[in-house]
């Protein structure tokens, strides 16, 4: 797929898969894998760099993850950042300690710009810190390249062995310039020439999969959004009318969003694949019935989605792949790594034991959105279903706070409907990386007329992001937020309320539940 490749070592920090992502931006290819990973087997990898992320831990404590001091002396390019900083301190023999004030947030850096790190960057730069322990003293051989006044070591470095640090995130979008420092490393550091481009990404991906099935038949789960749509054209010009799309109408889709699938992907549409649409809504809403919890309702739906699956393959006689649409977001998120787990994903962490298929093929399983768009562009996909709005696997499913019933999808669709349809009118859906409504769990008093209410609250959300893996709230025009709530609680029966989400990610999901 690409000739080189950056490693991220894991060690369980919250933004271990942006740097890949950020890495990936400057064209170079690379991959998340835990520090798990022998020495041997990285060496097989035969990466042009490695970099050590961030984690909770403290180094000095025996149980945090730590790595074997050889990996120093491989000479690779080895670039360590905030907990990565601190393990490179620590295992070449320089101290670690609890530092006297914390820093978190937004901070003044002052670097040295003599150092490949930082070339074309300023002086005084803003990066992102976050830490309660510090690198008290460099090891033998490094030199300091950044302080701020409460930390003295906020970046170090022994060019000789090519063994760089920051104790500040350079990845998150907050590090004014933390582009160029990765840039400056992959390329002036690592040696990268930047061969990862979705043109081979597309070329190699439909080799490998003509290859990888011969001539057996495919089950594709589609949506109609932008990952499994990608998918599914994929694997048509991979291997034709070998390809059965399913399309589960589960109940929990946007207003009118399952007559759009099908005029695209049906008889009609420009792909050669077979298509097939189930329309399973009341199957849904009596196995939901009664479920508040979040994990089992994600649970549930993606059970049922694969028995679905499983139903309709036997109706079309023996298949032997079942393809989803899972991207690199999606197994983060669903704990497959070190990681904390934050949610499931149908498409992920809520397969049932026992699938009734071969093999689970996920071509897109290592992009991460943004590169989706690409690959879908690259592929000649239109640019209105390339940009389609994200929308979860489980639909609407985790845009209800508690109980899944038809009167309360009917009551979200209808909101997310005058939303979208109001942002657009007003054009100021450009950039945005998500939008829609949710429907709380709360109900309140309100008075339309002389009559005395007690209804629902619908809960807007609208955030700008890049990667879906940080976000912040969008600051809307009062102006829209006011006809849209107007519209929303006379058209919308049940709605007395309407509140507009103002919370970035972290700390909240950019989904309710």
């Amino acid at each position: 797929m690409a000739k080189e490749m950056v490693i991220v070592l894991d060690f369980g920090g919250q933004y271990n898969q942006l740097i890949a992502r950020r890495v990936r931006e400057c064209n170079v290819y690379c991959e998340v894998l835990p520090y798990t990973k022998t020495l041997d087997e990285i060496k097989a990898l035969n990466p042009k760099g490695i970099i050590f992320t961030g984690g909770p831990n403290s180094v000095y404590d025996e149980t945090s993850p730590h790595y074997e001091k050889a990996i120093f002396e491989l000479g690779i390019p080895i670039l360590g950042i905030c907990y990565g900083s601190q393990l490179m301190a620590y295992t070449l023999g320089g101290e670690v300690a609890t530092a006297p004030v914390s820093e978190y947030g937004h901070t003044d850096v002052e670097v040295d710009t003599t150092s490949v790190l930082f070339h074309d960057v300023a002086d005084t730069t803003v990066c992102w810190m976050s830490h309660t322990d510090y690198i008290k003293e460099v090891p033998e051989g490094f030199h300091i390249t950044a302080h701020t006044p409460v930390c003295p070591v906020a970046a170090m470095e022994c060019a000789e062995k090519k063994l760089y640090a920051t104790q500040f995130h350079p990845e998150v979008m907050h590090t004014k310039e933390g582009m160029k420092m990765l840039h400056n490393f992959v390329y002036d550091v690592c040696g990268c020439v930047g061969d990862w481009k979705m043109d081979s990404f597309v070329e190699t991906t439909i080799k490998s999969l003509r290859e990888k099935i011969g001539d057996g038949k495919v089950l594709c789960a589609l949506s109609g959004g932008v990952d499994s749509s990608v998918a599914a054209v994929l694997l048509s010009k991979a291997i034709g009318k070998q390809l059965t799309c399913v399309f589960v109408d589960h109940g929990l889709l946007r207003k009118n969003e399952g007559d759009e699938v099908e005029a695209v992907f049906g008889p009609d549409g420009p792909y050669e694949l077979n298509f097939i649409r189930v329309n399973a809504q009341q199957r849904y809403y009596d196995k939901l019935k009664g479920v508040t919890e979040p994990e089992a309702k994600r649970k549930i739906i993606g059970e049922e989605f694969i028995r679905v699956f499983e139903e309709e393959a036997k109706k079309i006689g023996s298949v032997d792949f079942l393809v989803q649409g899972t991207i690199y977001p999606d197994v983060i998120e669903s704990g497959l790594g070190k990681s904390a787990v934050i949610k499931s994903h149908h498409n992920v962490g809520g397969l049932p034991d026992v699938v009734d298929f071969k093999e689970i093929i996920e071509p897109l399983r290592m992009l991460f959105k943004d590169e989706v768009r690409k690959a879908g562009l690259e592929l000649g996909i239109p640019e209105y279903l390339v940009y389609r709005q994200p929308f979860p696997g489980p639909g609407l499913g985790i845009r209800i706070i508690g109980e899944v019933t038809e009167e309360k999808v009917k009551i979200v669709q209808e909101a997310d409907y005058i939303y979208r349809e109001e942002i657009a009118k007003a054009g100021v859906d450009k950039g945005l990386g998500q939008y829609f409504a949710a429907l709380t769990n709360m109900r309140s008093v309100g008075v339309m007329g002389d009559f005395r209410t007690y209804d629902y609250a619908i809960a807007l959300r609208a955030v700008n992001t890049s990667d879906f893996m940080t976000a912040e709230a969008t600051q809307l025009p009062w102006e829209v937020l006011a006809k849209v709530t107007n519209r929303i609680v006379n058209e919308v029966k049940g709605v007395n309320r309407v509140m507009y989400d103002c919370t970035g990610k972290p700390p909240a999901t950019i989904e309710f539940e």
